[in-house]
């Protein structure tokens, strides 16, 4: 497993919009459609990698934690299915079941929503505050396989307070860690 850290795009950049099947329920969501009236949580993960799935559960509670609170949570997963085809749609449905996904996980086929947010590895979080503009991008905690340090999501936690007490963000933003994702040739 190579490790690629996110490409730390400029904050305030508006969240570019997608319409995308969901794996679970093969409805289309759109970015309106997933926004949450406090902040929008957009994360590209997929099945297979080893940093997904040494963050997995801590994901679902972050997402079960803030969305009562009214932030909107969406996964998707943009590797390429013909090298990776653990990662296609019918795999995505059986991880969502698996992990208890209470938030959509779509499927992008074209790569194109993941360029959009030039995104880079999986994890990797982008939160967009009310105005739909990037507040925080980055790591989820400092935890990764085998380093030690344990699963809690302080940084993304920490970034939902500040949005949901009118905060500040620091500025200190750290890259999230994981395998790139499986760009199409």
């Amino acid at each position: 497993m190579a490790l690629t850290p996110s490409n730390m795009i400029e904050l305030g950049t508006k969240a570019p919009d997608f319409k995308l099947i969901d794996a679970i329920t093969n409805n289309v969501f759109s970015y309106e459609d997933i926004k949450g009236e406090r902040g929008t949580v957009v994360m590209f993960i997929c099945n297979h990698c080893p940093f997904v799935v040494h963050v997995i559960d801590e994901i679902v509670r972050v997402a079960n934690d803030y969305r009562v609170l009214g932030f909107g949570f969406v996964a998707i997963s943009s590797n390429d299915i013909v090298a990776y085809p653990q990662d296609g749609p019918a795999a995505m449905w059986e991880n969502a079941r698996k992990n208890y996904f209470t938030f959509p996980y779509l499927f992008d086929e074209t790569q194109e929503v993941a360029k959009a947010y030039d995104a880079a590895c999986t994890p990797d979080f982008y939160l967009f505050g009310p105005d739909d503009r990037l507040v925080y991008r980055g790591q989820l905690d400092a935890s990764r396989p085998g380093n030690g340090i344990p699963v809690n999501g302080r940084d993304l936690r920490e970034a939902l307070d500040n949005v949901f007490n009118s905060r500040p963000q620091t500025m200190i933003q750290k890259p999230s860690m994981g395998c790139g994702i499986k760009w199409k040739s």
